[in-house]
């Protein structure tokens, strides 16, 4: 900027000889000489203006940006970004069952369902870090806990962190359809664990694997003696606005060198209650292997999604015959009104609400059912089988806020609990849920 306002100085006082020999007034003369000087006057005061507007613009970008996502998110120079998150869920539940079970666990039940506060942020580099633990029990418990690396389509994560189930499983417990995960997720044991992974997404392909330990809760116990490998493609493609979804996972895991126990159960569709009609008790075990299908569909209002999950236990013993569970999931959905339902990388996302509460419109409403299926008979193992017809309608009147209701008629055979001797039975089950996410 000083070099430019001297040459213009310098170009002006070139100028004035050559205007001076043109005229032969020496009034003119002192004329130009006058203007000159009045040019130099407005030169510097243009400068001090930019100098101004020079020094006030480097001051605003050494101030860190911030944006609004549910909670500030804090955006500085070089890469720096910085968000505190959290979610809080409470849910309310009623579970009715024939009259000759005698369970603690029946009827009415309320809980806070999950109360997670964390952090997340980058890092110059590409690096980029996430640490959030749920408080809902009383003790803080980790679920994630992971740096990452990212650049072009690759991300390497170190740490806590979900290990690439399924579609039902990946997506935020924040979107889901219905209060709970489909069955198999929780009976399978799917959860998060302590590992290694890489991730690498172009167009519309995904692939995602790692090495993996136990969860972060039972570092440092006797419960620690697992390592497994997941892996998962994705094949994601758009047909116009409908979007597709694909996708396959392989999960290998082994146990300690001597035989432990596993036990696969789950809870009728609400999470407030402890009782299980489906349990197969503990089951003795040297590794699980498990395959898994999903698919979905995006079109406007309209969404769908099916999975299916295999897992086969090996048992030791001569003449032992190892262990085959199934469990899947299908789903459909429609929004009342004028929204549809998230997706991205693979997963779904929460509903972005065109008309919301306080701007004149109503929200985002949307109806949904599902059939859920688990059986946990093979064999000698006699754990139960589920087939469960559910239905839920979900209010979210502004981003980050919902309210959601579900049913289930939850039929089963082989029960873990009997009603006096008969074990071929059904439940009913309300759900409600309050939801606050940032």
């Amino acid at each position: 900027m000083k070099f430019k306002k001297s040459l213009l100085i310098c170009s002006a006082l070139i100028a004035i000889p050559h205007a001076a020999q043109a005229q032969d007034s020496a009034s003119e003369v002192d004329a130009l000489r006058a203007e000159v000087a009045a040019l130099k006057e407005q030169l510097a005061a243009v400068a001090a203006k930019v100098d101004e507007a020079a020094k006030a613009k480097e001051k605003k970008s050494s101030a860190p940006e911030v944006k609004w996502k549910g909670a500030p998110e804090l955006e500085g120079e070089g890469g720096w970004s910085f968000k505190p998150r959290g979610r809080l869920l409470y849910d309310v539940a009623n579970v009715s069952a024939p009259s000759a079970i005698n369970d603690r666990g029946l009827g009415f039940s309320n809980e806070l369902r999950r109360a997670r506060l964390g952090v997340q942020g980058t890092i110059p580099g590409g690096f980029g870090y996430k640490f959030e633990a749920d408080i809902a029990t009383g003790d803080a418990e980790i679920t994630d806990a992971y740096l990452d690396y990212n650049h072009k389509g690759l991300t390497v994560t170190v740490g806590q962190h979900n290990n690439f189930q399924s579609l039902e499983e990946l997506s935020s417990s924040n979107d889901t359809s219905f209060l709970e995960r489909a069955a198999f997720t929780d009976a399978f044991g799917f959860e998060r664990r302590v590992g290694v992974s890489v991730q690498y997404g172009t167009g519309a392909f995904l692939a995602e694997g790692g090495v993996f330990t136990d969860n972060i809760s039972d570092l440092g116990s006797d419960e620690n003696n697992s390592i497994g490998v997941d892996g998962r493609l994705v094949f994601m493609p758009k047909l116009g606005k409908t979007q597709l979804h694909f996708g396959g996972s392989v999960h290998l895991r082994e146990l300690n060198d001597a035989a432990t126990s596993v036990r696969y159960r789950q809870r009728p569709l609400v999470h407030s209650t402890d009782t299980r009609f489906i349990d197969t008790g503990s089951v003795t075990a040297t590794s699980e292997t498990s395959y898994g299908l999903e698919t979905a569909i995006i079109a406007g209002r309209f969404h769908a999604a099916a999975e299916g999950h295999w897992v086969n236990v090996a048992r030791p013993g001569v003449n032992v015959q190892d262990a085959n569970f199934f469990g899947g999931s299908l789903e459909g959905g429609v929004f009342l009104t004028n929204d549809t339902r998230g997706y991205k990388a693979g997963m779904f996302r929460g509903v972005k609400v065109k008309n919301p509460v306080g701007q004149g419109g109503f929200g985002a409403l949307q109806f949904n059912v599902r059939y859920d299926y688990l059986d946990l008979n093979d064999g000698p193992i006699v754990g139960g089988k589920q087939d469960s017809y559910q239905a839920s309608l979900i209010w979210t009147p502004i981003d980050y806020l919902r309210f959601m209701i579900n049913y289930a008629k939850m039929d089963y055979s082989d029960a873990a609990i009997a009603a006096g001797t008969d074990r071929d039975y059904s439940v009913d089950v309300v759900g409600a849920r309050a939801q606050v996410t940032f």
